[in-house]
């Protein structure tokens, strides 16, 4: 019989079972990428994560007699409510064994949560909101997913259609290789960036020595490109903050731009090099004893990259900022010796920037998928 027990995360056991479930569940899967558990950790405590200061969630696991089956999070993002208006929980960390009975107690109890709270509709998964991973992975399963993308059998959509979710948008992923990229955009964006400097326009890198500073160029720029986004919430300071600090490590500077008129940022890029490279090889998302050497040594060797966040102020679009930073991008990858990148993920609703992808050459090669289901 499927027993669905709430986890209190200060117990450090139940915590621990609840973060490694997908580390058994997909131990024979070449293609699952372990999360580090000390990111895990922190991104679940309360007492450790900035989510937590204005939002709230629950956990729970799913056991059939001792042994764990299935994971879920009832999430209440209240700065989405308070930014939508509307009355919509999130489920994420969402794990569960191919059987229609515990993803059914699964969903029905994030479900029950959330109606609890006044919810009228649950979107997912999610983890913890748009900002942080989410999707469900429901085309090419065939290859690891980049840094900070989900992966999930092919079962889990079946699972959630059977139980009432249906389709909210997609996510695309764009695949791009030097290659690919026809000759005449690299003229164009010469010519593009001439008539941006003209209106008094710039693009530039990062300056690492002034990380704090460029931060704070980042976030509003960051929050109000994506504003308009299906799904999207405002990221407060400590969150951007937090994540800033996870990313730093890895961080690449001739892979982030910024495009600046009259010194006021108006666009940023940011790609991060794949260290999912890395990752995979790490036993259960562990450092130590010795996954630290994995990790020091692999960074040097990886050769993929994902650019996970690309906008412009909306008065500054259809300006070909887009079209610069992906050729900017793509020609610093080229320099660093990468030798592929994926753009993700664009909203399959976001006509400007698919067409930007396409126009240099990028194709869609894995989708994944947010649902949701009324609740009321």
């Amino acid at each position: 019989m499927i027993q669905v027990e709430q986890i209190n995360t200060a117990h450090k056991r139940l915590l621990r079972s609840f973060i490694d479930f997908p580390h058994d569940l997909y131990a024979n899967d070449p293609n699952y990428v372990p999360m580090l558990y000390l990111e895990q950790e922190a991104l679940l405590n309360p007492k450790k994560s900035p989510f937590f200061l204005h939002s709230s969630a629950a956990y729970f696991l799913a056991f059939n007699g001792k042994r764990p089956v299935g994971r879920i999070a009832a999430i209440l993002n209240r700065n989405h409510i308070a930014f939508t208006g509307r009355k919509e929980g999130f489920f994420g960390f969402f794990d569960t064994v191919n059987d229609e009975g515990v993803a059914k107690a699964l969903l029905s109890t994030a479900e029950e949560w959330l109606h609890s709270q006044g919810m009228e509709k649950i979107i997912g998964p999610t983890n913890f909101s748009t900002n942080e991973t989410c999707g469900l992975l429901v085309e090419n399963f065939e290859r690891p997913p980049m840094i900070m993308m989900p992966y999930n059998a092919p079962y889990y959509a079946a699972l959630l259609e059977t139980q009432g979710f249906q389709k909210f948008v997609d996510l695309l992923c764009y695949w791009l290789t030097p290659d690919m990229m026809p000759s005449s955009i690299l003229e164009m964006s010469q010519n593009l960036e001439s008539r941006l400097a003209a209106r008094g326009i710039i693009i530039r890198k990062i300056n690492m020595r002034h990380f704090e500073e460029e931060l704070n160029k980042f976030l509003p720029v960051y929050n109000a490109s994506w504003a308009e986004n299906t799904g999207f919430v405002p990221m407060t300071e400590a969150e951007i903050r937090q994540i800033a600090k996870d990313l730093r490590p890895i961080i690449n500077p001739e892979l982030v731009f910024f495009a600046e008129k009259d010194g006021k940022t108006i666009g940023v890029s940011l790609t991060i090099p794949n260290i999912n490279e890395v990752l995979i090889r790490l036993k259960r998302g562990r450092l130590f004893p010795f996954g630290i050497f994995h990790l020091l040594f692999g960074l040097r060797r990886i050769r993929t990259a994902r650019v996970i966040a690309l906008g412009t102020l909306k008065e500054y679009r259809r300006l070909g900022i887009d079209v610069c930073f992906y050729v900017r991008t793509l020609q610093a990858g080229i320099r660093q010796g990468f030798i592929a990148g994926e753009a993700s993920w664009i909203l399959e609703n976001n006509v400007v920037m698919n067409r930007a992808l396409e126009h240099i050459g990028a194709h869609v090669y894995r989708r994944y998928r947010l649902y949701e289901k009324n609740i009321s």
